[in-house]
């Protein structure tokens, strides 16, 4: 068995797939009407549709996961992000762990929580 993809609860799906697009670069690979699934396992559904699914209402900003990403340039990457999303709610600005990792953590526009950081291994290699 094996873990194939990891759903994320959004508003409106079009602002989430350009939101994923513009900063981490995942394509479209399926829209299934209210389900969007993207490059690395990623799938977009609608809120609409999971609250009549599962029965019950979503909150957003729950802090109970995070999407974890990696960006060796992750100076560059966050001037992309204030570039494109100035409006950008964080919870931690781009800082350094005391094992040298720098990251930054922010939600999306629907209260996903996302951390980018640098690579772990380039912290073991330098």
């Amino acid at each position: 068995m094996r873990l194939k993809n990891v759903l994320i609860v959004v508003e409106d799906m079009e602002r989430s797939r350009r939101f994923y697009k513009e900063l981490f670069g995942l394509d479209l690979v399926l829209d299934n009407d209210g389900n969007m699934i993207l490059t690395e396992g990623l799938v977009l559904q609608d809120r609409a549709i999971w609250e009549r699914f599962i029965g019950k209402g979503v909150q957003p900003r729950n802090n109970a996961c995070e999407l974890y990403f990696e960006d060796p340039d992750l100076e560059a990457f966050v001037d992309k992000l204030e570039a494109y999303y100035p409006e950008v709610v964080y919870v931690n600005r781009l800082m350094r762990h005391r094992w040298g990792q720098k990251v930054v953590r922010f939600y999306d526009p629907d209260g996903n929580l996302i951390e980018v950081g640098t690579p772990m291994g380039s912290i073991a290699e330098g």
